[in-house]
């Protein structure tokens, strides 16, 4: 195989691009499904702040936008991505959608790790005569700590996948490349090159994820 041919500043601009898009997104999807996780949490039965309409609510919403194919949410996002940040090309353009394509994700980890907190955490804490936000802030949120970064791992890996999935509509980063050298022009070099930087890439994240999380676990 010959690499010759490949402009490399192309690849390395294209790199650049898919982790802006993620890292970015990343961000959001935390301010927005950590505390979307925690009320979907808070509201269930037998929880805290038990309410199960608005836990109905919050669980259809976050089911059906779940349930959206990404390629399909990138379509139907174009409207409502034009007026936040007047394109949908680009870095720009993919951040909406890889945020609203992941917050639901996030959230339902969220939720599910916070689940698995021991009961009698909540309970002391309610003994000593802390309130919800006390509760959730001291006990839970810091208990739950490498379960929570286990959850940003998996939807940051998630991420990656859904940048690269948005070259189909001129989204930007290697996906986008890969897409318009690699497919639509038959080069496979630029494919193979590709391809091979979001494994190394998603490698990367995995390794830091993990240790980040042994680093929090009590032993």
């Amino acid at each position: 195989m010959d690499f010759s041919n490949i402009d490399w500043a192309d690849i390395g601009q294209a790199t650049i691009d898919t982790l802006t898009m993620t890292g970015v997104s990343l961000v959001f999807t935390i301010l927005l499904g950590l505390p979307l996780g925690v009320l979907l949490f808070l509201t269930g039965r037998g929880q805290l702040l038990e309410q199960r309409g608005v836990y109905a609510v919050l669980s259809l919403v976050v089911n059906v936008l779940r349930s959206l194919p990404f390629i399909i949410l990138l379509i139907v996002m174009i409207p409502v991505t034009l007026a936040l940040v007047g394109t949908s090309l680009g870095v720009e353009g993919t951040i909406p959608p890889l945020v609203v394509g992941t917050t639901p994700f996030f959230a339902r980890l969220v939720e599910n790790v916070l689940r698995e907190v021991d009961r009698g955490v909540i309970e002391a804490c309610q003994a000593m005569g802390a309130k919800t936000r006390q509760i959730v802030l001291n006990a839970l949120l810091p208990e739950a700590l490498p379960g929570l970064l286990a959850a940003a791992t998996v939807t940051t890996i998630a991420l990656v996948s859904y940048a690269a999935m948005s070259g189909v509509v001129g989204g930007g980063g290697l996906g986008d490349l890969a897409l318009r050298y690699g497919y639509q022009r038959f080069q496979t070099d630029v494919m193979i090159v590709t391809v091979s930087i979001l494994v190394v890439l998603v490698q990367l994240l995995q390794v830091c994820g993990d240790r980040l999380v042994r680093h929090f676990t009590r032993r």
